[in-house]
Order: structure tokens, then C-alpha cells, then sequence
């Protein structure tokens, strides 16, 4: 199983929990306002060049890159955001539920009958940001920098909070692809346009003062993933002036019925349109039939205090503004003076609904299950946090069923320290096994901190080459329940680490660690890994190391600025590179060599518009001397039948080992693009992934005269790929989550080096908690 990030999974899986239970929101009329306006048939035109709106939309496509912001040298301004994340569609026998007894007096006691239907909610909580926007655009840099924040409802988990937030992105609609959900939708402005909307010149309208084109545009396959709705475009400027859009009916995107966005543009001089409001609604649903209960997440943006070309100079755009706490906490006659949207009385009552709700003990039970499945851990007093509870049970060949217990401080979101550690329990090795780690942060801005962690434990090293250096990471190996063929080809590894690190520059991390670590097999009469040096058999391997990283995540936002800080990588396409340099040392604490590595990883997701989602990964590195196994590069593999991206689905564990190697993993996503297109297939909702793997490397004859194991040593040479094909969003209504893979092993069909079989095909299978 795997999504883009731990963080964002659990709350998908918080938000499943949820909608299976049951705690729905009706739609509002806001949402079907596209659909119920009556319009005049769709004409078809033989040729886009016979119909009158191609004509507008070659005279937008001219100005589509230098109109608006883009005409300036820099600019500012500021952003009020709102959103709303509720529950409804909660009538008076529901609320009577034995899980919501005691709720309903004061769910209808703010009800509003004229905005949500007649049906009572039951909010999670509403968010209001203020924020001011500074950006350059030759070359185009931006900060954006927090002044305000107002939240209720789930005030101690903003982990959700900030994660509901990263399901809206802000829409350039003359960009290409529009992303929601990180699924490529073609944009009504797109230069592609007409293949895939039909156009129709419906009204001409006033748009705030200036005269418009109505043109309407519907998918022209129905059952493809596409949008419907209205442009406005300026009859003498052609530029967008209002958008109202939504996915069509038959929209596959897991646990979303329908999206809808508006869009409104003005222009304060002659030359210059901008926005100035983006909002967006996303209908969540496990049933996609209509009148099936549902949640509405409903996000309004609006942009104002617009300045142009104030001289903004790239020291001043490239500070780093950490917010505190304090400083961002303001009072109602703040929130009175400052709002550019005045609260409706719904809106003010969804405050103090919460307010009252929150010292309710049902609700508090409610709201404490989401945060506990949303972080894995369970919080008690004041610091304590007992957990990651989803890390509680593993099975491995060597430990057998193995049970684990750990616990971490936390006083809130941003804490400048924490300290961790955890214990576990082999049934089959009838092994303790324990780590521990502190780390302090001195400094937001610049993110310096020290750390330091040991552990004793059980490990699979062999399915990741550019390592995590962290004390209590653990491979998906390591307690893989269901595999192919044994997996005993674990090591025993006692560990210590000091490490210290720094950003100064945004998303640019500097690390240093110092480790000094010994290597055995967990099971020697099983797995190996012994080495001669100098004449003398050894089976315990000692390392002293220091390493130095370099990682570059340009374009990342995060949820929290404390000590541990949780990406939002839910819409995130912005890229990762590492770049790591070793340098073990002979004789200190005992250890046995003298090296040096280098090793760089890449790794970027990528939209390619509405032919879907492309996973691209590259590796590559090297040792300059001959090394034992257990300090060698192995090719990642998975002998598993979970999914795991990054690694080779049909290569066993240690069958390949190199001193200098590199790996591609490509991995693109259709959303269906094809199946769509085939009778019958379509009205599954499978969508189609697509699959290419490949590693090459050489082994010095060094390395090979080191090792002593029972393992046959051997590097690809000859480039080794697999590939194949998937099948995703299996499962019914808009709950469709499970994936299957099929993978073919390319060559290398008869390379029988370790004690597991080669394997030319395989069937992996796994859960996939995305949307």
C-alpha cells in the first residue's frame, strides 16, 4: 500500500472513516447552478474554424501569456481564504443515533434552512487565513507570508487542518491543465481546447463593467474525465473575465462526486486583468447516486490590495518569514476590519456551533478518533503522544509475529524539541529489539537543529539505496506480511547517530550525520554476510561514517515549522533531489574500512495534462573501493506482494549488488484515459497504470574476492528491466481503492543467485488510500 505521503493517507483514510460512518453533507443549490440553467442545444461544427468562438479563443490563446500579473516586473497583493469542511444531511432520527446522542439540540439550533436544504450539519471546522503575496516575475520568484489565522473545530490537530488546505490549489486558468485532486483536467483556455470541447457563442453578458462573450463548452466524450461550464471572455480586450465550471456527471476521482469552480477577473487599468475570487467546492461521497449523502469541502479565495512594480528586490522576495503563533492570533475587530468577504449569519453560527460543541464529550470523542487515525498516535496530559499505532504489528521470517510499542513528546504542532523511542518484541527470535531519538531546533527561520539516536534492531537493507540516515525509519520490507519466498535475508544492526543540519536557503536542507554502527546477519545459518580482510574470516561488520547531504525540495510546502514538520504533498509536483557524500574511517570505534560514496537521487511527479500523472525516478552512485555486502549498493527489490514504488517488483532481495549503479523507475498513471474509450469497460471506472524499470552497475573483482557469505555476488551489467501493466480504482460506488499490478521480468530469466527463484512474473496488490 502507498500514497504520496504517510500524512496525506491518513487523512484519506480519517476521511473514509468518516463517510463510511456515515456523517454526510447535503449539496447545496450553489453546486447543480450549471446544470439546472436552461440552455439551448449544443450545435456541432464539422470544422472548429466554421464555429464563431474559435475565432474568440485564438485572440485569448495571443494574450494568454502576457495579460495580468505577467505584464509587471513584480507585484502584491493580499489574499483572504476561507474554508469550510462540514458534515450533513443529518436529520432528526439521525442525530438520535446512539453515537450522537446529545447533539442535536444544538444542530438545529443553527440550522439555516435557506443555504443547506433543510438539513442539519454537523461542521469539522472552518479555517480563515490572511496572507500577503510579494513575487517577481523575470525570473519569476514568490513569498507568501502569513498575517492571520482563525480556526474551529479540530484546533489541536492541524496536521488535518492544514492537510483539508492542501486539497485546493489556486487555478491559473490559462495554463494548460487544471489540477485538482492531482488529476489533469484540460482547461476551457487550453490551446487543446477544441479537442476536447464543443464551443458554443450562448449570450452576450456584462461582467463587472465590461462586456462579455458567454460561451459555453461541454466534453465531447461524456464519459471522460473533463469539465463543463461558461466562459466569459472581454469583446474587446479577449481576455477571461468570470469562469464557471464543474466536472461532468461521470467524473473517476475516488470518494468525489462533482468539483465545481468560479472564477472572477477585473481590471483595474487598461491592460491589466486580474483575480480577484477562486471559488471552489468538492462534493465527497462514498455513492455516486444522487440524493446519496455526502461532504462538502467549499474553499473562497479572495485577492486584492493589488500593487504593480514597486522595485521588490530578491533579497527582500527570497526572506524566510516563519510565523509565531502570537503574532498570527488575532481578535474579532481584526478578523471585522480586515475580512473582504463579510460572514454570512450561517457562517458566524458555524463559530458558535463549534463553540458549543467543543465542550460536548461525544463530539470531543468524534474529533479525537480523526485526529488519532489522522497522526497514529494517541495523546495523553499535556506532552505525551503513544504510538504510531499503525506501526504496532509487523511479521518478518526472522522475528516471526513482532509486536511493538513506542512513545514521543509533544506539546503542540510547532515544538522546538522532541524526544521518541520505541520497543519491540520478536515471537520467533524471542529478541528485544529498541531505538531512541532526540532532536533540538534553535532556530525556525533556518531550520538549524542537532540530533542524536540509537537503536538495536532488525533490518532489511536491501531495498533502498540513497538512505534515510534517521534513527527510527524502517523499511516496508522489514515487516512484510505476505512475500515470495522466504525473506530471511535480514541483518541485526546496533546504531548511533549525531547529526546536525541547516536551510539556509528555502527547501534547501544541509545535513551532516555522524554514524557508527555493527552489521551481523540476524540469522547467519540463513543469510551470510561474513567477509575476509586481511586473511581473517569476520561475520560482524563495524562502520564509522560521516555523511553529508545535500536535498533540494524547491516549490514544497509544509503543514508545521516545529522540530518534525509533515509535507503537504497532496497536490504537491514539485521535485526532490539528494545529492550524498560518505566517508567511512578505518579504526575509529573499531572500524573496519576506509571509503568513500557518492550517491544522487531524483525523483518528480509530473502532470501531463489529461493523459494523467507520471512518477519519474533516478538514482545513481558509486564507491570508489571494495566493500564487503553489507556497505555495498543492492539494487532495491521487493519480494512482497504489497505495491512499493522506487523498487524492482520481480528482482529477490541481494540479487543484484553493484559499486557503481543506476536505476530509472518510471510509473505513469492514465485515470482511465483509455478505458474510458471501450464499451462496457467503461462503466467499471478502472482506471490503467503503466510500468518501466531499470538498473545497470558493475562490481569490482575486489569487492567480489571481500565477500565470504553464502551469496553469489553479481551486478547488471547488462541493463536489467521489468515492466508491466495496472489496474486501479477497482471497488465499488466512489469507493475504489484497490490496485493490481502485473509485471513482467525483461531478462536475466535464468540468474539464480540467491535462494529464492527467479521470478519472470508476478502479481503484487495493494490498497491505494488517494483520490
Amino acid at each position: 500500500m502507498f500514497a504520496d505521503s504517510m500524512c496525506d493517507k491518513k487523512f484519506i483514510l480519517s476521511l473514509f472513516l468518516i463517510l463510511i460512518s456515515g456523517l454526510v453533507f447535503s449539496q447545496t443549490d450553489k453546486e447543480t447552478q450549471i446544470e439546472n440553467v436552461t440552455i439551448q442545444t449544443v450545435k456541432k461544427y464539422k470544422n472548429k474554424k466554421e464555429n464563431p468562438a474559435y475565432a474568440i479563443m485564438q485572440q485569448v490563446w495571443k494574450k494568454k501569456k502576457s495579460n495580468g500579473l505577467l505584464l509587471h516586473k513584480d507585484y502584491q497583493y493580499k489574499t483572504y481564504e476561507k474554508i469550510d469542511f462540514r458534515l450533513g444531511n443529518i436529520d432528526s432520527a439521525f442525530t438520535k443515533k446512539r453515537a450522537f446522542k446529545g447533539l442535536d439540540s444544538i444542530l438545529f439550533k443553527y440550522n439555516d434552512s435557506s443555504e443547506i436544504s433543510g438539513k442539519a450539519v454537523l461542521p469539522l471546522f472552518i479555517t480563515e487565513t490572511i496572507s500577503q503575496t510579494y513575487g517577481k516575475n523575470d525570473p519569476k520568484k514568490e513569498r507568501k507570508d502569513l498575517l492571520a489565522i482563525k480556526n474551529s473545530g479540530l484546533n489541536n490537530n492541524q496536521i488535518v487542518a492544514k492537510t483539508v488546505q492542501g486539497m485546493f490549489k489556486d487555478i491559473n486558468i490559462y495554463d494548460n491543465t487544471i489540477n485538482y485532486l492531482n488529476i489533469g483536467f484540460t482547461s476551457p483556455v487550453s490551446t487543446e481546447g477544441f479537442a476536447v470541447f464543443d464551443y458554443n457563442i450562448t449570450d452576450t453578458v456584462e461582467v463587472n463593467t465590461i462586456r462579455t462573450y458567454e460561451i459555453r463548452f461541454t466534453p465531447k466524450n461524456p464519459d471522460a474525465l473533463a469539465l463543463k461550464g461558461r466562459l466569459y471572455i472581454s469583446m474587446d480586450k479577449y481576455n477571461v473575465m468570470k469562469v464557471e465550471m464543474e466536472t461532468n456527471k461521470k467524473i473517476n476521482i475516488n470518494f468525489v462526486k462533482n468539483i465545481t469552480t468560479d472564477l472572477e477577473f477585473d481590471n483595474p487599468d487598461d491592460s491589466t486583468f486580474i483575480p480577484i475570487r477562486n471559488e471552489t467546492t468538492l462534493n465527497l461521497t462514498l455513492n455516486d447516486k444522487d440524493g446519496a449523502k455526502n461532504i462538502i469541502a467549499r474553499r473562497t479565495a479572495n485577492y486584492s490590495n493589488y500593487e504593480f512594480d514597486k522595485g521588490l528586490e530578491d533579497s527582500f522576495i527570497n526572506k524566510i518569514i516563519i510565523p509565531e503563533d502570537e503574532s498570527i492570533a488575532k481578535d474579532d475587530t481584526y478578523w471585522q476590519e480586515n475580512r473582504t468577504e463579510v460572514l454570512t449569519q450561517s457562517e458566524q453560527n458555524i463559530y458558535k456551533m463549534y463553540d458549543e460543541l467543543e465542550e460536548i464529550p461525544r463530539y470531543k470523542h468524534i474529533m479525537k478518533t480523526v485526529e488519532i487515525l489522522n497522526s497514529g498516535y494517541i495523546h495523553f496530559g499535556k506532552w505525551l503522544d503513544v504510538g504510531n499505532i499503525f506501526q504496532s504489528v509487523g511479521y518478518n521470517d526472522i522475528e516471526g509475529l513482532r509486536l511493538r510499542a513506542g512513545a514521543r513528546t509533544y506539546f503542540g504542532k510547532n515544538d522546538m524539541w522532541r524526544i521518541q523511542a520505541y520497543t519491540a518484541y520478536g515471537f520467533r527470535d524471542k529478541e528485544w529489539k529498541y531505538g531512541a531519538e532526540g532532536k533540538y531546533m534553535f532556530n525556525k527561520t533556518n531550520r538549524f537543529m542537532v540530533g542524536a539516536g540509537t537503536r538495536k534492531d532488525v533490518l532489511q537493507l536491501g531495498v533502498q539505496l540513497t538512505t534515510d540516515e534517521g534513527i527510527m525509519t524502517r523499511s516496508f520490507a522489514s515487516s512484510s506480511v505476505i512475500n515470495s519466498g522466504d525473506n530471511t535475508s535480514l541483518s541485526s544492526v546496533s546504531q548511533t547517530n549525531f547529526f546536525t543540519s541547516i536551510e539556509p536557503w528555502k527547501n534547501i536542507q544541509l545535513r551532516l550525520d555522524a554514524t557508527q554502527q555493527s552489521i551481523t546477519a540476524a540469522n547467519p545459518a540463513l543469510f551470510n554476510i561474513s567477509y575476509i580482510q586481511n586473511g581473517i574470516l569476520k561475520s560482524r561488520l563495524d562502520d564509522s561514517r560521516l555523511t553529508f547531504s545535500i536535498m533540494a525540495r524547491p516549490g514544497a510546502k509544509f503543514s508545521t515549522y516545529g522540530v518534525e514538520r509533515y509535507e503537504q504533498t497532496m497536490l504537491a509536483m514539485n521535485p526532490t533531489f539528494i545529492l550524498k557524500y560518505t566517508k567511512g574511517f578505518k579504526d575509529i570505534f573499531n572500524s573496519d574500512f576506509n571509503y568513500n560514496k557518492l550517491q544522487f537521487y531524483y525523483y518528480q511527479p509530473v502532470i501531463l495534462g489529461n493523459w494523467g500523472r507520471l512518477f519519474a525516478n533516478v538514482e545513481a552512485g558509486k564507491n570508489f573501493e571494495s566493500l564487503p555486502l553489507a556497505l555495498q549498493n543492492v539494487l532495491p527489490a521487493n519480494q512482497s506482494y504489497g505495491l512499493q514504488r522506487g523498487v524492482f517488483s520481480l528482482m529477490n532481495y541481494y540479487e543484484f549488488v553493484a559499486d557503481s549503479y543506476a536505476v530509472l523507475f518510471l510509473e505513469h498513471h492514465f485515470n482511465g484515459k483509455i478505458f474510458s474509450q471501450i464499451p462496457l469497460i467503461k462503466k467499471l471506472k478502472l482506471r490503467e497504470v503503466a510500468f518501466f524499470r531499470s538498473g545497470v552497475g558493475s562490481l569490482k573483482q575486489g569487492s567480489v574476492n571481500i565477500n565470504a557469505g553464502n551469496m553469489q555476488l553479481s551486478a547488471p551489467e547488462k541493463p536489467y528491466y521489468e515492466y508491466g501493466f495496472g489496474i486501479e480504482n477497482i471497488g465499488f460506488g466512489n469507493f475504489r481503492i484497490l490496485r493490481i499490478d502485473f509485471n513482467w521480468r525483461g531478462n536475466y530469466l535464468n540468474h539464480n543467485v540467491t535462494s529464492t527463484p527467479v521470478r519472470k512474473f508476478g502479481i503484487q496488490f495493494g490498497f491505494q488510500m488517494n483520490f
